[in-house]
Formats: structure tokens, sequence, C-alpha cells
């Protein structure tokens, strides 16, 4: 069911994974200037990787459980990307004439936030459903 609000989450994640990292820079350096996700394959196939798998459950509404399986693989992929990104900031310079770290940084985090109330949604209809199984 496209209306419940685990959809609106979902839907929020994959639209911060698949456009937001490519307006927004995620560091600025002396000699590359401003570096956003398209500038490397890697984080691009992550992001992108990240809003097929909010895309996938959206369409997996009928199935709960393969829904919140698939968000918390969802959510180790954002993990993944989150400890590149602390990892590249830790290696960046302090200094704000040299480099700069920018606010797509916390992109997989608030991705990580939207996934894990999807899964509360999901777990709530889930109890739902067993409740009203119950009473057959």
């Amino acid at each position: 069911m496209i209306q419940r609000i685990q959809t609106f989450y979902l839907v929020i994640v994959a639209l911060l994974a698949a456009i937001v990292p490519f307006f927004v820079n995620l560091w600025v350096e002396k000699e590359a200037g401003e570096i956003f996700a398209k500038n490397d394959v890697l984080i691009s196939v992550a992001f992108y990787g990240v809003a097929i798998l909010a895309v996938i459950a959206i369409f997996l509404f009928k199935k709960r459980q393969n829904q919140f399986v698939l968000n918390r693989l969802n959510m180790i992929l954002n993990l993944f990307l989150l400890g590149f990104f602390v990892y590249r900031s830790l290696n960046l310079s302090g200094e704000t004439a040299v480099s700069e770290k920018g606010i797509g940084m916390l992109i997989p985090v608030f991705s990580i936030v939207f996934l894990v109330l999807a899964n509360r949604a999901i777990k709530k209809d889930e109890d739902l459903v067993k409740s009203v199984d119950r009473l057959r």
C-alpha cells in the first residue's frame, strides 16, 4: 500500500540518496575544489545503491518481513558510506583555507534515521496483522 507512513519514509531516503548528494558538496579540497558524489564513482554507486534498495523496499509492501530485512541491509550500506565519510573527514586537513567538510557527509545519517522510522512502522503493521490473525 502506497499510502502507508513507511512508504513516505522510504521515498525520503530514495530522494536523499539519489538527488541530494549530486547537488550538495561532500567536502572541499584546495586542489580539486568542491567534491560531489558524481566526482567519485564508488560514492555514486553507493548512493544509487541506497536509493535502489529504498525503491525496491517500497514495492515489497505485501511482504513486510522482506521489506524489514531490505531496510536493514540498506542501513548497513549507509553505515559503510558513513564510515568512509568519517575516515575521509579525519584525513582532511582542519584548516579552512585548505579543505572544508561539507553538509553532504550527513546524508547517510539522515537516511539511517528515516530507515529506522520506516522499520518501526513496518514492525507496527506486522504486529497489527498478527493481532488481527489471533482474533480469527
